[in-house]
């Protein structure tokens, strides 16, 4: 009876825990996701306004990931230094005005700086936001953690789509010395600066610091938190030193590659390859578009519930992965056929979205809590790699072929590579106790 009384009472401080943070998380995401991938709706028009092709547009939404890639690991280290709370609120702050700013962009170069610029700014946030989570929940509760707040990338997709669509409709008339898709930069940017302040009153650094928790409820998520970390096997690394001198770290690195490639791709192109395979005006677009996010949504945070209660990661990450690839192959290979495209994107979109949350739990696996901030970062800079090459890559081979499909077929092959290489990682690590690791 004591046993099922103290775990009902754990079970009520993490729903409390949860309540006061994944939903300002989640919303704080949902702009993260909207304002980096919005170019792939402001592409629609700005192209021809500023004269750019399809690669320079690749590589502008490209190079936003090599500021990224090399901001990643400082931005985390630095967030241990001085605190979620404020590193937080400082990083959207400065990436909502940068991203609000390219509306300014008038050349390639402009709009280059801007983006990487950008890319740098941000690249704390998600990393951050991970380590911020580790402080919170332990590894057994983490699968459904990361997929209720990551469902907020295809929610960003269901939301976004129709609002740029609509944004590039309502304000194509050049209202205020605008082109619509100044417009859509302009107002989908400042929300995360007035996010960026209240992350200062949501947030405190960690269990600690949260007022809004009595001293027993402190005590059970303590206890907890550090049975958890009695748990991490030994082999784990523990310092940054051991973090890049260790071969699994960068497997995890090259499977988020390989998760985000298809990502990626998804989320710069899904609107122009349903506006060229599918014939529809710009608000028809963003309401197309919509459709896979949803369904990836839903799929996203039933596979949380499920990887949690199996206990199971590898498979949870895998089969996302193969769904993923299997729908880039259909979308490509029935590209002029409406409801087999649909289909086919909208199977591309569940899976590869899906991966993003599966693939964190599993580096409880590798990481102490004292190399967590590096650990995390690196990982995540490794994987984000794929947010330059991907839309390059894209656009490249549009430009060269007028097709996107020999594109698709290559990220499809590259899921199915992070697919298998996912299920090479042994099912129970040496000295790991059955956490769901």
């Amino acid at each position: 009876m004591a046993d099922s009384s103290s775990q009902r009472a754990l079970d009520s401080v993490y729903r409390k825990a949860f309540w006061h943070l994944i939903p300002y998380i989640f919303v704080c995401y949902l702009f993260n996701y909207l304002d980096r991938v919005n170019v792939g709706f402001a592409k629609l028009q700005m192209l021809d306004d500023l004269h750019l092709s399809e690669t320079a547009y690749g590589l502008g939404a490209g190079v936003f990931f090599i500021g990224y890639i090399l901001c990643g690991v400082p931005s985390n280290l630095m967030l241990s230094k001085v605190g979620a709370r404020r590193w937080l609120a400082l990083i959207m702050v400065l990436w909502g005005a940068l991203s609000a700013s390219l509306l300014l962009v008038h050349t390639a170069e402009s709009f280059y700086i801007i983006r990487f610029l950008t890319g740098a700014t941000e690249a704390g946030f998600f990393p951050g936001i991970v380590l911020y989570l580790t402080r919170w929940f332990p590894s057994a509760r983490r699968g459904r953690i990361m997929a209720q707040f990551m469902a907020a990338i295809p929610l960003s997709g269901v939301i976004g789509g129709p609002l740029s669509g609509w944004m590039l409709v309502h304000f194509s008339s050049h209202q205020a010395g605008l082109e619509a898709w100044q417009w859509l930069f302009l107002l989908q940017g400042a929300p995360t600066i007035v996010l960026g302040f209240g992350v200062l009153m949501a947030f405190s650094n960690g269990v600690e610091n949260a007022s809004w928790l009595s001293n027993a409820e402190r005590q059970l998520l303590f206890h907890e938190l550090d049975e958890d970390r009695k748990n991490t096997p030994k082999t784990a690394a523990d310092s940054f030193a051991q973090v890049v001198t260790n071969p699994s770290i960068w497997l995890l690195g090259i499977i988020y590659f390989c998760i985000q490639s298809g990502v990626y791709a998804i989320n710069f192109w899904l609107p122009s390859i349903i506006k060229v395979s599918l014939h529809q005006d710009l608000a028809a677009v963003g309401w197309l578009s919509a459709i896979p996010y949803l369904a990836a949504s839903i799929f996203m945070i039933l596979a949380g519930r499920s990887a949690d209660a199996w206990r199971e990661r590898r498979w949870h990450l895998a089969i996302p992965l193969l769904m993923g690839a299997g729908g880039l192959l259909l979308a490509a290979s029935f590209a002029t056929d409406l409801w087999i495209a649909m289909v086919g994107l909208t199977f591309a979109t569940m899976g590869a979205l899906t991966g993003l949350p599966m693939l964190w739990p599993l580096s409880g696996r590798f990481l102490t809590a004292t190399a967590a901030a590096g650990g995390l970062a690196l990982i995540n800079s490794t994987g984000q790699i794929a947010g330059f090459t991907s839309p390059y890559f894209v656009g490249w081979i549009k430009d060269a072929t007028h097709s996107t499909n020999p594109a698709l077929y290559a990220l499809a092959g590259i899921m199915v590579l992070g697919a298998v290489l996912t299920l090479s990682i042994r099912a129970k690590p040496e000295g790991a106790a059955d956490l769901g690791r």
